[in-house]
């Protein structure tokens, strides 16, 4: 007879509501029972099969799921995996809505917490200081370094103290240049007056932070963040910069505490738009060799998938290319040349990587298709991400190139899209967020949350994805086109088939079907678009145990 870790490792799901519509994102289905053995989903039908009588009658134990409904284990399509785990503790400004709102907060949370020695927060947008800002907006809160993140990352803003330390760490003055695709803004004097935008966020602030935070500290907040993701709901992350300063803590993290037993992580490089074309393509070569190291058969649950491309900025900040300027004249460019794409992309072409180009606008947009259709093919399963604003050609084009439409339905809430028609008019917002558009094309869709830039919870995200209305302020009434809505099924699949299919996960995850990883989240959700936002997970279970509740 088994003993009980046996009955433990083999088990039938029974009186669940078990999620089996198709990947194309039909309408929803749902089976009854499962059969787990080994961390390998055996079976997935009705009570009364034969394989169910043959587990059981083997000892496999019985689970009662009370009726809930089992999806598949979300996978973050789009995050950062570090910043997630560093943000848990950041003060957040996600209610304000003025700069004497921030001024406020910051404050009390500076009154409160007298013995932190830096002050890091998060969720400051522009159009909370439409005015703009310097180091001396904060320079009477508090003496100690205050670091204030934008909600997407493109921008950091700090008092006078984290001004010095930063210059002093990163060896910042005012002959510094300002880095391909990013500024340093500077006072009349052409001191550097506390803001960092674009690339020098990425270039400078991102390594400044880890290298002012020890190994042991970044090494925890990868755990958090993965506690944190369990938590809701996920069982797979796919990491959107990854650098050495994180590679580093990871794989401590990992040599340490041996693989990872509750999150698989898919990471793409981050390329830096710095140096000759011959330096940009050792970059690509050097994440081609970490690749051969870290791939599927070596290290399945901590994977080197591709490269990371930021070809253009934000639309809040004007710094996303366009087609046609920005209301206040500005007119950017993408921030690498095309000739150096082509090359890059080229060559990861040839070293089997996967290759994700970040385009917002849509200028950019269109120069990442055109790049994409040039230099590599559908068998790497190449992606672009946020597709904000494209127009409605190239929303076709990404189904007919094998293209995944890798998107963050949080960022379409309207909440937080209050000065778009002010930047570009309300023509262009008809094309904001087009992913119907690119679904309908049969563009592969890959859902993610750009955690920690906007909530990472997977459930609201998907009532954004389909109502196209605020999870922020859900007494807000604004539909943001709602003729782009995805369906249920559309939106479930992208949020974890196609999150899988997007890195080559599908093999052995994103879907509940004999053969897989016994990867699932059990909710008490009714799956319908205004009833999304008030599901609850229960459980989360990755490869057969359950690690939330851990």
């Amino acid at each position: 007879m088994p003993g009980p870790r046996a009955q433990q490792d083999h088990y039938v799901a029974l009186n669940a509501r078990v999620y089996q519509s198709s990947t194309n994102g039909e309408a929803p289905t749902f089976a009854e029972c499962m059969v787990v053995k080994d961390s390998i989903i055996q079976h997935v039908g009705a009570a009364t099969d034969h394989a169910v009588a043959t587990a059981r009658a083997a000892g496999a134990h019985v689970r009662d799921m009370q009726g809930h409904t089992v999806l598949p284990g979300f996978i973050d399509g789009h995050l950062h995996l570090l910043l997630v785990g560093q943000s848990l503790n950041k003060v957040s400004l996600d209610d304000c809505r003025s700069l004497d709102d921030i001024r406020t907060v910051i404050a009390q949370y500076a009154r409160a917490h007298p013995h932190v020695s830096r002050i890091f927060c998060r969720g400051w947008m522009h159009s909370m200081t439409p005015a703009g800002v310097d180091a001396s907006l904060l320079d009477d809160l508090d003496s100690r370094p205050i670091f204030v993140d934008t909600k997407d990352l493109h921008s950091t803003w700090c008092n006078t103290p984290g001004l010095r330390e930063a210059c002093r760490v990163m060896n910042i003055s005012s002959d510094t240049p300002d880095p391909a695709g990013g500024n340093i803004q500077r006072d009349a004097a052409g001191q550097p007056n506390g803001v960092f935008n674009e690339s020098a966020v990425f270039q400078l602030m991102w390594p400044f932070v880890a290298r002012v935070t020890s190994v042991d500290e970044r090494k925890e907040a990868i755990k958090a963040a993965f506690t944190a993701f369990n938590a809701a709901g996920y069982t797979g992350m796919i990491d959107m910069a990854m650098d050495d300063n994180i590679w580093e803590p990871l794989m401590e993290l990992r040599n340490s505490e041996g693989a990872f037993n509750n999150m698989r992580v898919a990471a793409y490089w981050l390329m830096k738009p710095e140096g000759s074309l011959d330096q940009v393509l050792a970059q690509v070569d050097r994440v081609a060799a970490l690749a051969k190291q870290f791939h599927a058969d070596t290290t399945p649950d901590c994977r080197i998938v591709g490269v990371k491309v930021i070809c253009d900025g934000i639309v809040d900040a004007c710094t996303a290319s366009l087609t046609e300027p920005y209301s206040t004249g500005q007119h950017p460019d993408p921030i690498w040349r095309q000739e150096v794409l082509d090359a890059l992309v080229a060559r990861a072409h040839t070293a089997g990587l996967q290759v994700a180009l970040h385009a917002i606008g849509d200028s950019t947009i269109r120069m990442a298709i055109d790049v994409l259709e040039r230099n590599t093919d559908r068998s790497r399963r190449p992606r672009i991400e946020h597709l904000e604003l494209a127009s409605a050609h190239d929303a076709a084009r990404l189904g007919k190139l094998g293209i995944t439409a890798s998107i963050q339905p949080v960022h379409s809430d309207p909440a937080i899209l209050r000065a778009w028609p002010r930047l570009i008019g309300p023509q262009r917002c008809e094309r904001a967020f087009a992913y119907r558009d690119f679904a309908d094309g049969g563009a592969p869709l890959a859902l993610g949350s750009d955690a920690p830039t906007a909530p990472h919870q997977p459930l609201p995200n998907l009532y954004v994805a389909t109502t196209r209305r605020s999870f922020r302020e859900p007494e807000l009434e604004t539909v943001v086109n709602a003729e782009f809505a995805l369906s249920i099924g559309q939106a479930v699949a992208g949020a974890t088939h196609g999150s899988a299919y997007s890195c080559f996960a599908d093999r052995w995850t994103g879907s509940l079907r004999p053969g897989l990883k016994a990867d699932f989240v059990v909710c008490q959700v009714e799956l319908t678009p205004d009833k999304l936002v008030q599901g609850r997970v229960m459980e989360t279970w990755f490869e057969g145990k359950k690690v939330y509740p851990a």
